[in-house]
């Protein structure tokens, strides 16, 4: 496990096939990323593909969350600096295309909330198990901002643009059989058989052919380059918003515990 030491709040626990399970680890903090974490889930997706063991990787969050998006006191310290929105700029499209171009298949069991830059990870995955009473929000738009991160490449794809458009403009939260019954993960299960569901599948890919597999995600995940440029804009988007009083207020609000008044909305 040498190969993956340098991560501080992944965990990674090999199993049989060639199934590499990862979980997010800081359950007190619903898994919330800070600055390591979040460089950790744009990150790890390179050493899984270097790491000749693993055939296929399955994601997961510790605790009772898969993972809640950004740390609030980390992204108040976004406004007015460019030089760390510009950082987070180039992190988060990592997250999004290291996923998208390792050809290794990934699974994520989302075991519970998941929201953000988790939710990125939780959606992108080639095979998305989620806890049928599990919440999620692409959240952007509650928080003022721009919807970046990883929906406007993938949402429109999974769930048709009427829905993607519903769920995102509004930052309505979805259950897990919402989410599946609009498409927008692969299978919904009670909370007890998410995890076990997710490795299951993942024995079975590992069993499988490697190359056609690969290949076929290679070739399928090409839609999702297409949208390239749409996502590329996106994240843009998101961090300049993160600039307007809109943002401010929303990130003060949420710190102080106190219900969020939009400037421009008043």
């Amino acid at each position: 496990m040498s190969d993956y030491a340098q991560f501080q709040h992944l965990l990674f626990e090999r199993k049989d096939d060639g199934v590499l399970l990862i979980t997010i680890n800081r359950p007190d903090k619903l898994n919330a990323a800070n600055a390591r974490l979040h460089w950790e889930l744009a990150n790890v997706w390179p050493a899984v593909g270097a790491d000749e063991a693993t055939r296929v990787a399955v994601i997961t969050g510790a605790g009772r969350a898969f993972c809640v998006g950004g740390d609030a006191d980390w992204a108040a310290t976004w406004p007015g600096d460019f030089k760390a929105a510009a950082h987070v700029v180039k992190e988060a499209s990592d997250i999004v295309y290291n996923i998208v171009n390792l050809d290794k298949p990934v699974i994520s069991a989302i075991n519970g909330l998941a929201m953000g830059a988790g939710l990125a990870v939780a959606l992108l995955a080639d095979i998305s198990v989620i806890n049928e009473e599990a919440k999620i929000s692409d959240l952007h738009l509650r928080v003022g901002v721009t919807a970046g991160d990883h929906a406007l490449i993938v949402w429109p794809l999974l769930c048709g643009m009427a829905k993607a458009k519903l769920y995102l403009l509004t930052a309505d939260y979805i259950d897990g059989r919402e989410a599946e019954r609009i498409g927008l993960v692969s299978l919904c299960v009670p909370p007890a058989q998410v995890l076990p569901k997710a490795l299951e599948l993942a024995g079975r890919l590992g069993r499988g052919p490697q190359m056609a597999q690969r290949w076929t995600k290679r070739a399928l995940n090409n839609w999702l380059r297409l949208a390239g440029p749409i996502f590329d804009q996106s994240i843009a988007l998101e961090m300049l918003t993160f600039m307007g009083e809109d943002a401010i207020e929303a990130l003060t609000a949420v710190r102080e515990k106190r219900e969020i008044r939009f400037p421009s909305g008043r």
